[in-house]
């Protein structure tokens, strides 16, 4: 069972004087303003938590600061403040002896760069994590044979990394930090070096494992659309800060700002809005008849323009309980299609808040 990560008011700051600088930062002093004196903030009170069998996507462009806090999360790089823990262990308080251990058994990392032995076997590729945790060679062969089948490379077991293509390659760095079974997963860019169709294969392939395997993924990517398609919820990060965090759908229809904004223009919507997204919640138990078409509230919105197509009629939405709670015209249909989402009459209370910066 996977544990959760907590990110508690987490600053990195390069150069001199890193804790007056944090001080600096707290009081509201600009990051630019510190970069005048020879000190770099990366990360500026970053907090946040990532629930058990969660994925987590940090989004950001290059310099927001969403590699160098991945870092801080298993202890490469050590916080100037601020907290990690994970499964209820802080991470910042053990002994580099502990933390080792930790990076061994509880947490494995996924590369941009594959980062394969070229000189080993993609078995032995794969079995490095369990080689390190010095597990006999039976053993790990077995775990990491069963680990390359699940990312899709069984009868690749005895071939080298220089045979593969780029998306097997990184096949096989999933299937190394698979192999450990550890329980968080941290992801670097791993898919942005691919080609399009190799790596929404991957963001398929990551997606499938995780109904079975159930992991706490961290997912790095500076593509909002892959951010949309894997995360349960989003950070997005501008300048060292997590400016808005939540689901895809509060992050598309209710951006923090216009930053935010700004990256939602090109997302393709009808992959990440639901029947709950668009529909009208100003309804009256009798306003549908029987023959009216229903959809639940977590319809797809291309399935819900399908049925909106053939009905002469709104259609209405459903709860759990088969409860009619909203209703969807094809007039607003079109308003969402062209981008005339109505402002904040998106989903409510579904765990995103505008900003969780702590700032």
């Amino acid at each position: 069972m996977s544990a959760r990560l907590e990110a508690e008011h987490l600053f990195k700051v390069f150069g001199r004087k890193t804790e007056q600088a944090v001080e600096r930062l707290r009081q509201g002093v600009d990051r630019e303003e510190l970069r005048a004196d020879g000190t770099t903030a990366a990360v500026i009170d970053a907090g946040f938590t990532v629930e058990p069998g969660e994925i987590f996507v940090v989004m950001g462009l290059s310099g927001s600061g969403k590699s160098t806090l991945l870092r801080m999360l298993n202890g490469l790089l050590e916080p100037t403040a601020g907290h990690v823990r994970f499964g209820g262990q802080d991470l910042t308080e053990i002994s580099d002896r502990e933390l080792r251990e930790v990076r061994s058994r509880k947490i494995s990392m996924v590369f941009q760069h594959f980062a394969l032995f070229p000189h080993r076997s993609v078995r032995d590729n794969a079995a490095y994590g369990l080689e390190v945790q010095g597990v006999p060679r039976a053993e790990r062969e077995r775990r990491a044979d069963e680990a390359l089948a699940l990312c899709g490379l069984a009868g690749w077991e005895g071939s080298w990394p220089d045979e593969l293509s780029g998306g097997m390659q990184q096949r096989v760095g999933l299937a190394r930090a698979l192999a450990t079974d550890a329980d968080l997963l941290l992801m670097d860019e791993s898919f942005s070096a691919l080609d399009p169709l190799i790596r929404r294969d991957m963001q398929d392939q990551l997606l499938e494992l995780q109904k079975t395997l159930k992991k706490t993924i961290v997912f790095i990517t500076h593509d909002l659309n892959e951010a949309m398609r894997l995360g349960d919820r989003i950070a997005v990060m501008r300048d060292g800060r997590i400016v808005q965090l939540g689901t895809a759908q509060d992050i598309l229809m209710r951006p923090a700002n216009d930053y935010v904004a700004s990256f939602t223009q090109d997302v393709d919507r009808s992959r990440v809005l639901t029947a709950e997204s668009v529909m009208d919640r100003d309804v009256r138990d009798d306003e549908l008849d029987a023959d009216h078409e229903t959809v639940s509230l977590d319809t797809p919105f291309t399935e819900l323009c399908a049925v909106s197509a053939r009905a002469s009629h709104p259609v209405g939405v459903l709860d759990g309980k088969g409860e009619l709670v909203g209703v969807v015209t094809p007039q607003r249909l079109l308003g969402f299609m062209n981008d005339e989402h109505g402002g904040d009459d998106g989903p409510q209370g579904q765990g995103g808040e505008k900003v969780m910066a702590h700032a």
